[in-house]
């Protein structure tokens, strides 16, 4: 009876995998590369290669905001390379927001961060994106 139980408590031990979707170009490389960067960091990736400006009106982003993919977890907007660590802190902290953007394509953020890039981190922000369109920094990096 003990071997039988040994397989239910390790599913009962492995961690719920966190659904996000996400929108973007089928020839863009660093979407690809933060789509890595998520499923390796324990989200359940579904990719549209449908391009993301659609969904970012349709979740009330504005275009100057915008990023190379748009993702959807948890009824949030996450625009951009966002790190794993800010999505997490976001579905924990769940602010009256519209989500998290990166605008641009930020060097040394994830996804742009590649060998090609040789090591350069340039300096970006995190912004939480209110639901009156206004932002504030959510986490600064160097």
């Amino acid at each position: 009876m003990g071997a039988l139980m040994l397989p239910l408590a390790g599913m009962a031990a492995s961690p719920q995998r966190i659904a996000m979707e996400v929108w973007k170009a089928p020839s863009c490389g660093c979407c690809k590369d933060w789509i890595a960067v998520m499923k390796k960091a324990g989200f359940s990736v579904q990719v549209f290669e449908t391009g993301n400006n659609g969904v970012r009106a349709q979740m009330g982003l504005s275009p100057e905001l915008g990023s190379c993919h748009t993702a959807r977890v948890a009824g949030y907007v996450v625009e951009g390379h966002v790190p794993a660590r800010e999505i997490r802190r976001l579905l924990r902290e769940k602010p009256d927001a519209i989500g998290l953007t990166v605008p641009g394509m930020k060097v040394g953020s994830p996804g742009m961060d590649g060998p090609v890039y040789k090591g350069r981190k340039d300096p970006y922000q995190v912004l939480l994106v209110r639901r009156d369109g206004s932002t504030s920094v959510y986490q600064k990096y160097a």
